[in-house]
């Protein structure tokens, strides 16, 4: 995946939020509607909070948030998130766990997380391993 195609934390911060308060969201029917390799869209908004819906294909690029603390979901199928130590996080259905600020990490699969509407992302030039 190309780092230099994915939006910045000043994009995020613009991007609409599809989904205002008190109107019903189909996480389902979101996730049906993206046809391309990486998306990444701003369902509904918390304070100064979003959930995202994420869907990419291949790896992630090896990144930190140097600000914000990452929620991952997994609504359906399987997530990976490998750590830079070697460890590898497997969820499943409903599965869920929080990567701390300063943790650098990349994910791949179909997921959901919940982070700041605006949290800075660092990509990493070459791979930590």
């Amino acid at each position: 995946m190309d780092k230099g195609s994915l939006p910045t934390a000043s994009d995020y911060q613009n991007e609409p939020v599809r989904y205002p308060t008190l109107e019903r969201l189909d996480v389902m029917a979101e996730a049906s509607t993206i046809e391309q390799p990486y998306r990444n869209v701003v369902l509904n908004q918390v304070n100064n909070h979003c959930l995202r819906l994420a869907v990419i294909q291949g790896d992630y690029p090896w990144h930190y948030h140097p600000h914000s603390d990452e929620l991952f979901l997994v609504v359906e199928g399987c997530l990976s998130i490998d750590l830079v130590d070697g460890r590898e996080i497997q969820l499943g259905p409903w599965q869920s766990v929080t990567i701390p600020a300063n943790t650098v990490h990349r994910t791949r699969a179909l997921n959901l997380c919940f982070e700041e509407l605006a949290a800075a992302t660092v990509f990493l030039e070459t791979s930590p391993r």
